[in-house]
């Protein structure tokens, strides 16, 4: 009789079944072994089969999760090279100073975090004495992304190392007087040490596997030769929630980027609490990395436990140990054998039965301490099997205790996160654990001594000659000695001086035009990385396809749907564009790999960045400021700027307020040309301040952010004005006068002064013309390339003066003796054009399109924000009503005219 409620073949695949007697047999068997055996033999034998067909190269859906047990047994171990009680030592020695800083630190109320690294230490030192590639040595290194919290351990290797001192690990988290160590890991504060900003979380992972990704891609152009450089991510479990974290996984596995281990460190614990109170992290993770395409490695029990699943005969352990929840294996670490015994134990007879023949001891040994990612030979074996697999990313899943060695009172607590100190009590505790030569003398006045053997000792001996293996110290950031960059023959720039003529050219289409130039240029040619997020078509990019070619590590394993057209979708192995689909985030990764290559490898390269305006800073303003941490250098290019140049695109796509965010940042220099040349003056100029001879006290680690637009306009000519490169890269130069325009106006008529950026000037010469014609008003027309330039400028001038120093901010000098008051207008939110109204001794007001964006014509969204040619010409004439010179009735009679 058939069974009305089996699945019928047809329901589970829609392929003919060619043998259904065959496979009828397979599914008796199975039946028969889980009437005879119960369905955990039956779940037993189908997982290891899968595993078995997965071995063997059978096309089958991956097992997305194993047993919650270590992926290596203990016999496949391999033995861990070098001495393993000197690292054991030279481990304690750093558990106890980077606790010791936090807690020295904590009479400041600076805060530290003390528990991540305690239990991450051996994540950290196996790799430092086995694994991580330092710099000097052939090549480019490794890159180390080090988990933002665990920073205090790093200091204290460095310091055991001789790397740094008493009186800076004093100093942590206290920078300002000029001898401190930064809280996290970052390098701009501390650019001999960090090579990459990781505590904005999520961000660590996201750049790892970018990172690993451009160093593929230098090695493919044959920029340089990275296969021997491998990155390393260490990150918590609970960072793993952030969007970011797992955002570009599947990038990985595609382009099987085996250069890349990430080890996230489950302890279990976020800020507050557990990961997954209710539920199993290591799981959860195990099954979308392996979904993903990872190969994941997972070492989660010590040595300790070996007793225990060897008396594991039925596989209860096994079972429970998938079924405990993440809070109640925490629950266990703080309780005693009777309760574990009860709790856990007691949950099958199997197990009640096992537990008989476990000494209190051993169950406490197993639950409280013994963790694979607390013993150096699982980590080393994990570490090792991550570097020889290939064809995929490896991901390490090592369990430790939150706050290991640091006592009873941190281990596994909720509020660890949040304690920034031990007492006294408790370091002498700490060190009668970790058996260090510490006296209760040492403990002056109630301060923890910080420990160090000696700069000849055995320890450190021993950590400095692995480290001289392994090609000298780590974590460390280094700029070679490189030659700065040839300039681009001024040709490429020149073409843009004389204008378009008849013709029509946004900006956006000028600037690909420019780079279209200089990647032909034979010396930097190539060093140019174009990046794009999917609107390569937008921005008029698609003719740089054929010629540069899109970087795939895989070429072109099929014929192109458009193979035919001159302008076709080519994709190369050796391809310089980074087309990277639909996402901002992973663009800006790239960008950030990049433009830090002149550091990482020792290569500059020019990244330039393109993308839709508004989803450039709005979106990723953290990664922005992630690359001016890392002091990246390249050219972001918002592409479409301005609320009122996109017809129809509406409120989402309407950008009004990218140069406020942008404003934020230091390392950013923010532009809004109006023109061709001013793209092009501009970029000669970056090219020359982060790439070539810098001028003296200028900073290169700084990046240029342009915004250009959409809207075809007649490029005019490069007047010939003295000093207008000068005031193209400060922010400021007079484009014209009345006079100059052709305009001859009245004598004595009332004058102002129209500052405009971007697509805004083409308004103001119009309103230039209104003035003048309907009004006798004369209006002289300033290009305000930069407004953030402008103030940076002028606030380094307030800081001059309180220094004793006088400076006439550029600003001031550049409006010295321009008659009549200023407006000035730009496509942006008036707090953009504001931002300079303080160091301006005329008459100040502004014009913006503050607000949400609209859809509509580009007409009628400047109409509706009130910064189209008519508005201007009211707004000016308003001022000059206040001042007296013109009739206040002129302003309502304008207003009627113009139908404002």
């Amino acid at each position: 009789m058939t069974d009305p409620n089996a699945i019928q073949p047809s329901e589970l695949d829609q392929l003919p079944d060619r043998d259904p007697e065959e496979t009828a047999e397979w599914q008796a068997s199975l039946d028969a072994v889980t009437k005879a055996a119960g369905p955990h033999r039956a779940a037993y034998l189908m997982r290891r089969t899968l595993e078995r067909a997965e071995g063997a190269g059978i096309a089958l859906p991956k097992l997305l999760e194993t047993d919650y047990v270590n992926s290596i047994p203990t016999s496949a171990e391999p033995a861990v090279p070098g001495d393993e009680a000197m690292e054991q030592r030279i481990t304690a020695w750093n558990r106890w100073n980077a606790a010791a800083m936090v807690t020295r630190g904590s009479k400041y109320g600076v805060g530290g975090h003390i528990a991540t690294f305690a239990s991450a230490a051996w994540l950290y030192e196996t790799g430092f004495n086995h694994f991580f590639k330092g710099k000097e040595a052939d090549g480019s290194g490794d890159q180390l992304y080090i988990q933002g919290h665990a920073s205090p351990g790093i200091y204290a290797r460095a310091f055991l190392d001789g790397r740094l001192n008493e009186e800076q690990l004093d100093n942590f988290r206290r920078e300002a007087g000029g001898n401190g160590l930064p809280s996290y890991p970052h390098p701009r504060r501390l650019p001999w040490l960090w090579e990459f900003p990781t505590v904005s979380m999520g961000l660590g992972p996201l750049s790892a596997i970018y990172q690993a990704r451009f160093n593929r891609y230098l090695t493919n152009r044959n920029i340089k030769d990275t296969s021997a450089s491998h990155v390393w991510a260490f990150l918590g479990d609970g960072e793993m929630d952030e969007p970011e974290s797992t955002a570009a996984l599947a990038l990985a596995a595609r382009e099987e980027l085996d250069n890349l281990t990430f080890v996230i460190n489950c302890n279990l614990q976020r800020l507050d609490g557990p990961v997954r109170a209710n539920f199993k992290i290591v799981q959860e993770l195990e099954a979308q990395f392996r979904g993903a395409g990872w190969n994941v490695v997972k070492t989660l029990w010590g040595t300790a436990w070996d007793e225990l699943f060897q008396l594991d005969t039925t596989g209860a352990l096994v079972r429970r140990l998938r079924q405990v929840p993440d809070a109640q294996i925490q629950t266990y670490q703080t309780r005693d054998a009777a309760y574990i015994r009860q709790d856990f134990f007691g949950a099958d007879p199997a197990l009640v039965e096992m537990a008989k023949l476990l000494s209190d001891d051993k169950i406490l040994e197993c639950f409280h301490l013994s963790r694979g990612g607390h013993e150096a030979r699982k980590v080393f074996a994990a570490y090792k099997a991550a570097v020889e697999h290939k064809g995929a990313p490896t991901v390490i899943l090592a369990q430790t205790v939150k706050g290991h060695t640091l006592g009873e009172g941190f281990a596994s607590k909720n509020a660890n996160h949040q304690m920034k100190k031990l007492t006294v009590d408790e370091f002498k505790n700490m060190r009668d654990l970790l058996e260090l030569p510490i006296k209760d003398s040492d403990f002056v006045d109630g301060v923890v001594p910080y420990g160090h053997p000696g700069a000849d000792s055995p320890e450190v001996r021993y950590l400095q000659e692995r480290r001289a293996a392994l090609g000298g110290p780590a974590p460390a950031r280094r700029v070679h000695p490189v030659a700065p960059l040839p300039a681009p023959a001024d040709k490429a720039f020149a073409s843009f001086d004389k204008g378009s003529g008849s013709q029509n050219v946004a900006t956006t289409m000028a600037f690909v035009r420019l780079v279209k130039d200089l990647v032909r240029d034979k010396e930097t040619g190539k060093r140019w990385v174009p990046i794009v997020p999917d609107e390569a078509r937008t921005f008029g990019m698609e003719s740089l396809f054929p010629s540069l070619g899109i970087y795939s590590p895989k070429g072109q394993t099929y014929e192109p749907v458009d193979r035919d057209q001159l302008m076709y979708y080519k994709e190369a192995q050796n391809g310089q564009i980074l087309n990277e689909g639909i996402t901002e985030a992973g663009s800006m990764a790239d960008f950030i790999a990049a433009s830090t290559s002149y550091a990482t490898h020792g290569e500059a390269m020019i990244p330039f960045y393109i993308f839709y305006s508004m989803f450039g800073w709005q979106r990723t303003a953290d990664q922005m400021w992630q690359l001016g941490d890392q002091l990246g250098r390249g050219f972001l290019v918002g592409a479409t700027a301005g609320r009122t140049t996109l017809t129809g695109e509406g409120l989402q796509h309407a950008d009004g307020h990218s140069p406020v965010i942008a404003a934020t940042n230091p390392a950013a220099l923010t532009y809004d040309p109006a023109f061709a040349y001013e793209v092009a003056t501009i970029v000669k100029d970056g090219l020359r301040r982060m790439y070539g001879e810098a001028a003296p006290g200028e900073d290169q680690n700084v990046f240029y952010y342009l915004t250009v637009y959409n809207e075809p306009l007649p490029q005019p000519a490069k007047p010939s004005v003295e000093g207008i490169d000068e005031g193209i890269v400060k922010g400021l130069y007079r484009f014209n006068t009345a006079e100059s325009a052709g305009i001859t106006p009245p004598a004595n008529a009332p004058r102002i002064q129209l500052l405009g950026s971007g697509t805004a000037i083409h308004w103001a010469l119009k309103a230039q013309q209104l003035l003048a014609e309907e009004w006798g008003v004369a209006a002289d027309v300033w290009s305000a390339t930069s407004w953030s330039e402008l103030r940076r400028d002028a606030l380094e001038a307030d800081e001059a003066l309180l220094r004793g120093e006088e400076r006439v901010p550029f600003v001031r000098q550049a409006l010295q003796g321009a008659d009549g008051p200023v407006l000035a207008v730009s496509d942006y939110m008036r707090q953009v054009p504001d931002q300079i109204a303080q160091w301006v001794e005329q008459d100040w007001s502004s014009l913006g399109a503050d607000g949400f964006g609209l859809s509509d014509t580009r007409e009628a969204a400047r109409r509706h924000f009130g910064v189209d040619a008519e508005s201007i010409v009211v707004a000016a004439l308003a001022q000059l009503a206040k001042r007296g010179e013109v009739k206040a009735a002129s302003v309502k009679e304008a207003r009627e005219q113009y139908g404002l």
